[in-house]
């Protein structure tokens, strides 16, 4: 029976899709489509220290764009604000235009190639929402770039199924 398993079921890490195309992490450094959202984390443009987090929700296109400390983002009007562009278009530099969309529920042009075509076809508005769930995965992401190379398991990660059956 173990020979028919797959390599990628014998190890403790998953499989990662390649990004559609390359980007720099400066300006945004986390970006995912989880929780029924776009979200994400991006760099202030005027203070080094400071990071917003961002989010458009897929089911009614809200959007919320606050700091890391949960201050509002000055820049929010209707149709979000420069954070909200920023991470749409690292998003479609990650995932793809279509895969974005999709996930957003969003209706592009079949030639659209940016986060602004995104945004631009779901009309985003502004409704607070919690951004610390957001920054605390991307605080958790940061804390697993900082372990050593292994192949072993974590032991935080032991309800994660390595494998076929469960015992």
């Amino acid at each position: 029976m173990n020979a028919a398993r797959k390599p990628w079921e014998e190890r403790s890490a998953a499989r990662v899709v390649a990004p559609a195309r390359s980007r720099k992490l400066a300006k945004v450094p986390f970006v995912e489509l989880a929780d029924g959202r776009l979200q994400g984390v991006v760099s202030s443009g005027s203070d080094i220290e400071r990071v917003y987090v961002s989010s458009l929700t897929a089911a009614n296109h809200s959007f919320h764009c606050s700091t890391n400390n949960n201050r509002p983002c000055g820049g929010i009007r209707r149709g979000g604000c420069n954070h909200l562009r920023a991470l749409a278009d690292e998003a479609v530099l990650q995932y793809g235009v279509e895969r974005v969309a999709r996930y957003v529920r969003a209706d592009v042009a079949e030639d659209a190639t940016t986060g602004a075509a995104v945004l631009a076809a779901v009309d985003p508005w502004h409704e607070p929402s919690a951004g610390a769930p957001v920054f605390s995965r991307f605080l958790r992401h940061l804390a697993y770039l900082e372990l050593a190379a292994t192949t072993e398991p974590l032991p935080e990660l032991h309800w994660f199924p390595a494998g076929g059956a469960v015992r």
